[in-house]
């Protein structure tokens, strides 16, 4: 199925002995792919902007890890489908990542919350991120996950000015602890660009 389709079926995966046979190649392009689309902000986040491409790899590679046959596959589709971008939004896998595995708790146990706090700023507009529904990423105590996938929906007159080089682009976290933007360069917003309709 073409990525217009907005959407991997089994069509889109290789059969798991010939993904064996080009699999380094692949995990390789895979990791150039992912560079290109890959944003730092602050300290600590990582931010990567998913694509139907990405998501056909990551399926790809659990299926190959796990081999747990149709049945994985099925749960695979259901769980990263969501996360292709559909022609007119964005998506992100954010991290906060702190080696130290005591640090990094107690960082997170301050950043409750800290899913809806963030959003994409095209020049004067400020689109805020609808997190993934499906599971909480904050808990009741407090406590953020490590890891959030999020969706920027965008109006046509926000994808133009996406487009459009003379605009600013940042991403932003406004969270009481930690506040930080990160300027989305011009040849990420270049391949971002190609991810809307």
């Amino acid at each position: 199925m073409p990525r217009e389709e907005h959407s991997v079926t089994a069509s889109d995966l290789m059969d798991l002995e010939e993904y064996g046979k080009c699999r380094k190649e692949m995990r390789a392009s895979n990791v150039l792919l992912k560079k290109q689309r890959r944003l730092f902000v602050g300290p600590y986040v990582t931010v990567f902007f998913e694509s139907f491409e990405t998501m056909v790899m990551q399926i790809q590679e659990m299926l190959y890890i796990e081999k747990g046959g149709d049945a994985q596959l099925a749960d695979e589709l259901a769980a990263y489908n969501p996360m292709v971008p559909n022609g007119r939004e964005l998506t992100v896998t954010l991290m906060f990542e702190i080696p130290d595995e005591n640090r990094r708790r107690k960082f997170l146990e301050k950043l409750g919350g800290v899913e809806n706090k963030v959003a994409i700023v095209v020049g004067d507009a400020r689109i805020m991120a609808v997190p993934e529904g499906d599971v909480e990423r904050s808990t009741e105590d407090g406590k953020a996950s490590s890891v959030h996938f999020l969706h920027f929906p965008f109006t046509e007159a926000q994808i133009a000015a996406f487009r459009d080089p003379a605009t600013k682009v940042l991403l932003e976290i406004a969270h009481d602890h930690y506040g930080h933007l990160g300027i989305i360069p011009p040849e990420t917003r270049a391949i971002l660009g190609k991810d809307f309709d």
